[in-house]
């Protein structure tokens, strides 16, 4: 395979990548989160960059919502516990309630919404909304973990150790384990990301540490949306 080949392989994936709006507005909020860090909450370029930002991606949640709704009214996989069910649906309703709310602080900033107050009172309950289902998300994540571990201690016992490697479903119960974990990691993050913006504990979550955490949670959801390579063209 040629170097022209590899680069129009992988310009071909950013390109299937950068079209995505979730990442665009994944990169934004690593923008956002990345300049809240360099600014300290301090008045600057760097916080007009932060606010411009944060406004710019709420476009690309408008009607977003209808998402989680969808997921809220829908069945649930078969097999799964009455618990995870629950925790699953409550997550629904509380970012389909989130990014609802969030498109209410969107017209108050842009003007559309003139009651200022009310929209910044919404701002505040739409983050709760969100700090709500990270919570609910951090949980459904251990207890799933929880689940593919007793699923890949069984295999472990019926195959021998040079044939795991090999086991289709091993494999795939390994790499889903590892990416529960990543994405354990990110709604616990995101929990303390959102005690920040609410100032819930202002002297321990401060902006910077906002903004870093809010920084490593966006790199992360970047790389989650990343495309799977095609197999055969490595580079």
């Amino acid at each position: 395979m040629s170097s022209l080949d590899v680069a129009r392989t992988e310009l071909g994936l950013l390109v299937l990548y950068l079209n995505k709006a979730e990442a665009r507005d994944k990169i934004c909020r690593a923008i956002q989160y990345g300049s809240k860090f360099v600014s300290k909450g301090e008045p600057g370029t760097a916080q007009n960059v932060e606010k411009s930002t944060s406004l710019a991606r709420k476009v690309f949640r408008l009607l977003k919502f209808v998402n989680d709704l969808h997921a809220l009214i829908s069945p649930p996989a078969p097999g799964t516990p009455l618990p995870l069910i629950l925790l699953g649906k409550s997550k629904n309703a509380l970012l389909s309630t989130f990014l609802l709310l969030d498109q209410v602080v969107w017209a108050g900033r842009s003007g559309i919404y003139k009651n200022k107050e009310r929209a910044e009172l919404l701002g505040r309950i739409s983050l709760f909304c969100w700090m709500g289902s990270s919570a609910c998300t951090t949980l459904i994540e251990l207890a799933e973990i929880q689940r593919l571990s007793r699923s890949i201690k069984r295999l472990e016992r019926d195959l021998k150790r040079g044939e795991r490697d090999q086991n289709e479903q091993y494999v795939g119960k390994v790499k889903q384990s590892n990416e529960r974990v990543l994405s354990l990691v990110k709604a616990s993050l995101d929990i303390i990301v959102a005690i920040g913006l609410l100032q819930l504990s202002p002297k321990k979550v401060n902006p910077r540490v906002t903004g870093a955490l809010g920084f490593v949670t966006s790199l992360i959801s970047c790389y989650q949306l990343l495309p799977a390579h095609p197999k055969g063209k490595s580079a």
